[in-house]
């Protein structure tokens, strides 16, 4: 198997099928484009689960994490309560490098209101480079749990920030003396500030009071990954225009110099919302200090488009992760 998330085919034929359903507590299971787990723990309420591990940098493990988990469970249309890390290090570690992987967390976690709550740490020989899992715990209402239901053909999408924003910020940290052959460090470190656009809680409040259907948080394999993701949670086809879809200098830059496509990379720190009234939703958004943009619709039928001009391809179901093409976790 290829490195990075499984295949869509090897995660529907070796991991969804071999799960069998017993507890009539789960109101949300796994699936794809399915980021959390719901379970109910009252009459009116659930609780929200998710997992985020980190394997694809040494220098944006606990935040990156903490962000992403952050993320799911707000995109879900929950409220995050903490988080539990799970922390295995390679056997030359020293301490000072534990404490500072913790001391990040909690600055993180403090950034969000919630708390650390529990975990495991090991030092291990089977890990050549520090691995964090996060997984994040949050509650919803159970109302919320099936809000993909009501996605309908013509239903458009909103797209907050840029494409690739933490596969750029990992490519210009793990890549600097590379990326000095051809740019200046100005730049470098301005790619690798993105860091500080992975929050999207601003956004999703925005999402709920405006009653979006579904929100859904890009991570690996990009906006086209994400894209494929929401049109197989819904059933529906979709079509989007790729010139639309916000991106920055620096990532199509960057891409470029690693031979990448940019819209298959690492695409942590936007969300995509999905509403009948996509222009107003954006207008919102930009208003509230959010670049956003309508990229996209539904359409009836299970085709799901990309179109560039006279241009159109079709969407397939996510690859590995562009940030693997350059070795990134070597």
């Amino acid at each position: 198997m290829q490195m990075g998330k499984v295949s869509e085919p090897i995660l529907k034929r070796s991991v969804l099928r071999q799960i069998k359903q017993r507890r009539d507590e789960v109101l949300q299971r796994p699936g794809v484009g399915v980021d959390c787990t719901a379970v109910g723990i009252g009459e009116d309420e659930g609780m929200l689960l998710t997992s985020n591990p980190i394997t694809v940098s040494k220098d944006l493990l606990p935040s990156a994490a903490i962000h992403s988990a952050v993320a799911d469970i707000r995109a879900a249309g929950g409220d995050i309560i903490g988080v539990m890390l799970t922390i295995l290090l390679p056997e030359d570690s020293q301490e000072s490098q534990l404490q500072n992987i913790m001391k990040e967390a909690e600055n993180t976690a403090r950034a969000y209101n919630l708390e650390i709550i529990g975990g495991h740490t090991e030092i291990t020989s089977y890990v050549n480079r520090p691995v964090i899992t996060v997984t994040g715990v949050g509650k919803i209402r159970r109302s919320r749990v099936t809000a993909s239901a009501g996605v309908l053909p013509g239903d458009e999408i909103v797209m907050t920030k840029w494409a690739g924003l933490l596969g750029t910020a990992i490519l210009a940290k793990e890549h600097t003396e590379e990326l000095l052959t051809r740019y200046n460090r100005d730049f470098i470190q301005n790619a690798e500030d993105f860091t500080a656009l992975l929050s999207i809680a601003a956004e999703a409040d925005i999402g709920e009071e405006a009653g979006v259907k579904l929100m859904h948080n890009p991570s690996r394999g990009g906006i086209f990954a994400a894209l494929w993701e929401i049109g197989v949670r819904t059933g529906l086809g979709l079509t989007a225009d790729l010139r639309k879809i916000p991106i920055k200098q620096e990532t199509i830059e960057i891409c470029e110099f690693f031979d990448l496509n940019p819209y298959q990379l690492y695409a942590a720190g936007s969300l995509l919302l999905v509403t009948g009234k996509g222009n107003e939703l954006a207008e919102k958004l930009n208003d509230s200090g959010i670049p956003a943009v309508v990229i996209g619709r539904f359409t009836d039928g299970n085709a799901r488009t990309i179109r560039n001009q006279e241009e159109e391809r079709f969407l397939e179901p996510p690859k590995t992760d562009e940030l693997y093409q350059v070795n990134a976790v070597k």
